[in-house]
């Protein structure tokens, strides 16, 4: 059974270690299991994403989506925070690597803004509990003091979306999520 940890920095990110079974053939780990994240939901789609070393992707946040986020090659950056209005971590900020050094994966609630920097080239394979919705893909300023991140770059390479996302305090009040439990 896999270390299951709850983040004591944002309220509902949970961060598992896996169970690495090795022999002179190679390796073999289970990287997700529905039933180890109790207010998750079915995740039904997933998706691939290669990075070169020193992109920064983020910060993205969904009001409905929640992601499952496992590194299947190299490391990256993790930097998750909590933009729920009324959560008891709101305006949280937190950092973690994961990558093949460590096998962990990350669960991400709805209203998290994430985003990631990939020191090495990497490949990230994230699960998502809805399909593909454009007026779910929501965006925070990456370099927003507020949010005060550390994504370990020196000269990032950033898309044009995410130069120009907006600070925390400038969202448009529709667009702020909520604190709720799922089931």
């Amino acid at each position: 059974m896999p270390k299951l940890l709850e983040s004591e920095v944002i309220a509902g990110v949970v961060v598992v270690e896996p169970d690495v079974h090795a022999d002179a053939r190679g390796r073999f780990v289970e990287t997700y299991r529905r039933g180890w994240f109790p207010l998750g939901r079915e995740m039904i789609q997933g998706n691939r994403s290669d990075k070169q070393a020193g992109a920064v992707v983020g910060l993205h946040y969904h009001l409905h989506q929640a992601d499952y986020w496992y590194v299947t090659r190299g490391r990256i950056r993790v930097v998750l925070h909590d933009l729920r209005s009324g959560s008891p971590t709101e305006a949280s900020t937190m950092t973690l690597e994961i990558g093949e050094h460590d096998d962990r994966g990350v669960f991400i609630p709805p209203g998290v803004a994430h985003g990631f920097a990939a020191p090495v080239d990497a490949t990230l394979t994230y699960l998502v509990d809805a399909f593909y919705n454009a007026a779910d893909e929501l965006g925070v300023a990456w370099d927003d003091p507020d949010i005060g991140a550390d994504w370990g770059i020196s000269e990032p390479v950033i898309s044009q979306r995410d130069q120009t996302n907006p600070r925390r305090d400038s969202l448009p009040e529709a667009l702020r999520p909520s604190y709720t439990l799922r089931s």
